[in-house]
């Protein structure tokens, strides 16, 4: 009687740390992915109609702006899935099929938005530190080249998070996005985590870091030669891509990484479970979040997108005809390229 009366008190303390967890879960998650669908969907759309209908101010950026603001509308046309599963305590209704394809949407925004950042900081170091060379490097069909590259890469590496499927709980209830139940799923994943995380992660964040101290340091070298504005432009600019970087990818790494091998103990204490279910939902939010701080990336990337934007407006309300502006000269070039 004593054995089977423990085995029920611990049952039901189960039971109770499962239900506090997936509580807190639930209302963070629909809420969140609630404000990133909102805000990414218009903050991306409007990038996006901007950027096309200003395509003959033609630019490199321009073409790494463009797609990573439609891998972020592809990635939260899928969010809103996620916020029905959350509102309904974790009940999936939409088929096998969109499980598989919200996970893998979610995880192909991710890394394509990592590699578009990592591109433009790469070509915008070539066009800073070295200005002769980036009339041949810094063009429209390199960058449109890099894109497909980017985009193929990123999904086809991203297939073997389409395994992610749906299935039925003890109660008979379809569950999605939830971690997997046999060993074996969990030892694959963890092999496509250290995959992903060194060549999603470590190796683009190690080529940005690199790419933007060369570009302060040849700013601080041709400090007397450079417009002060120009230069407070250049510098805030990677300040904004950088934090942006650390605050959605990083932590989601870091996390993921303890929180994978955290799965292979299956005798935590509720309180060490409980922090670690918080800890993914923060995470996962600011990696999801990056829908939405790419359009505030596009803004602050220098004055040639605000500029795309007052031309856009003034072309609006006039309704003008567009009138081609003169090749630029080598030095305006770059100069613009700068402030990209």
């Amino acid at each position: 009687m004593d054995g089977t009366t423990n085995m029920t008190v611990l049952s039901a303390n189960n039971n109770t740390c499962h239900d506090n967890i997936d509580d807190f879960r639930n209302q963070v998650y629909s809420t969140v992915y609630s404000m990133i669908s909102i805000v990414g969907f218009f903050g991306n759309g409007f990038v996006l109609y901007v950027l096309i209908k200003t395509y003959h101010d033609k630019s490199a950026f321009q073409v790494y702006m463009i797609n990573l603001a439609v891998a972020d509308l592809l990635c939260v046309c899928t969010l809103p899935l996620r916020v029905v599963y959350y509102a309904h305590k974790g009940i999936w209704f939409f088929g096998d099929f969109l499980c598989r394809l919200s996970t893998y949407a979610l995880y192909v925004n991710l890394y394509c938005s990592i590699f578009f950042m990592t591109a433009m900081s790469f070509f915008r170091c070539v066009a800073i530190v070295f200005p002769v060379q980036n009339i041949n490097l810094v063009t429209q069909k390199k960058a449109r080249f890099v894109c497909v590259g980017i985009w193929i890469f990123v999904i086809l590496a991203s297939s073997p998070f389409l395994k992610s499927h749906s299935y039925k709980d003890d109660k008979n209830n379809t569950k999605c996005f939830e971690p997997p139940k046999d060993s074996q799923a969990r030892n694959d994943i963890l092999v496509l985590h250290y995959v992903s995380f060194f060549f999603g992660f470590i190796i683009p964040f190690v080529i940005i870091m690199v790419c933007y101290t060369m570009i302060i340091l040849t700013l601080l070298k041709n400090s007397m030669k450079k417009n002060l504005s120009s230069r407070k432009k250049a510098i805030g600019m990677i300040i904004v891509v950088t934090a942006a970087f650390l605050i959605s990818f990083m932590p989601y790494h870091i996390q993921r990484t303890i929180h994978l091998h955290f799965l292979h103990n299956e005798t935590q204490p509720c309180d060490s479970v409980l922090r670690m279910q918080k800890s993914v939902v923060i995470t996962l939010s600011l990696a999801a979040s990056n829908c939405c701080f790419d359009p505030l990336l596009y803004f602050f990337s220098g004055g040639n997108f605000r500029r795309r934007l007052s031309t856009f407006r003034k072309n609006s309300l006039s309704s003008m005809t567009y009138v081609p502006k003169k090749k630029p000269s080598l030095p305006e070039k770059g100069e613009e390229i700068c402030d990209e």
